[in-house]
């Protein structure tokens, strides 16, 4: 069985735990309920399917059951935590306490860096600015932001930028992108992701008053839709995100660094079908 450091779900990590004591020899949910302490013969397998959770005083006893001791306990509860949490902050700081605990015990995790990388709009921006101003100090690079930055700050996310790999030095002051993209696990880097939308939606509405109509381009259209139509709405949307990088691509000259936002969202509840009838 994996070490429970690999997983980001407790429902999978009970599940794989019961598994492996089944193919080692005769073992029942009835006897794992027995076990944790509850009277229902069920509840963990219904917890694993998720049709239940685990509480906080319910994840005590089902880690003592499963024999966690030490950091593996203080893993699993955060794994709980993180899976149980409805807001975005929890979440994140469950997260990134579970990575904690898997650095200190010699397991690598890449979603710290993801989180790191969008926390801010400056990450992002100064791996596009940086490899077009070779040569350049972080003072003059951070006075080419239209937002404020610091040269101590371009300094530090310089230091990050390399050593997470998302650019390499290839001389004195130059540098450039490499290949790597942001990757984090599939909780994770929603979870980031989030938290960069919400501060480039900001500086956008900064942006309407802040330049001119020459400097910068808005339109919006509101309209009625289905499920179908939302659905092929956002694979047009995505196609045309892979197109506007493509055109981009085709130029080696860049002087730049611009951001386009695509917000699609609902502005009213799903109408009921008896007002559709």
């Amino acid at each position: 069985m994996k070490s429970i450091l690999e997983y980001k779900d407790y429902h999978l990590y009970i599940k794989d735990y019961y598994e492996e004591r089944k193919r080692l020899g005769a073992f029942s949910w009835r006897e794992f309920c027995k076990s944790a302490g509850f009277s229902s013969p069920n509840f963990l397998k219904l917890v694993c399917m998720g049709q239940s959770k685990l509480s906080k005083v319910k994840a005590v006893s089902v880690a003592r059951s499963m024999g966690l001791v030490g950091f593996e306990e203080e893993y699993f509860y955060e794994l709980v935590t993180f899976c149980n949490a409805e807001k975005d902050s929890v979440k994140k700081a469950a997260l990134l306490e579970m990575q904690r605990i898997a650095m200190e015990h010699k397991i690598r995790v890449v979603d710290g860096d993801a989180f790191q990388y969008y926390e801010s709009w400056k990450y992002p921006v100064l791996r596009e600015l940086i490899p077009m101003m070779p040569g350049a100090c972080p003072r003059d690079i951070a006075e080419e932001c239209k937002e404020h930055v610091s040269a101590e700050e371009v300094r530090d996310i310089l230091a990050f930028l390399v050593k997470a790999g998302f650019l390499k030095k290839d001389g004195e002051k130059v540098y450039s992108q490499t290949e790597q993209t942001v990757i984090g696990s599939k909780e994770a880097l929603p979870i980031a992701i989030r938290s960069m939308h919400k501060e480039m939606a900001n500086m956008a509405a900064r942006a309407v008053d802040r330049y001119s109509a020459s400097e910068r381009y808005f339109t919006g259209v509101t309209f009625s839709v289905n499920q179908e139509a939302k659905d092929r709405i956002t694979k047009e949307l995505d196609a045309c995100c892979k197109l506007v990088l493509s055109i981009a691509n085709e130029y080696k000259d860049l002087d730049q660094v611009c951001r386009i936002n695509f917000q699609f969202f609902p502005v009213t509840e799903k109408i009921k079908e008896t007002y559709r009838a």
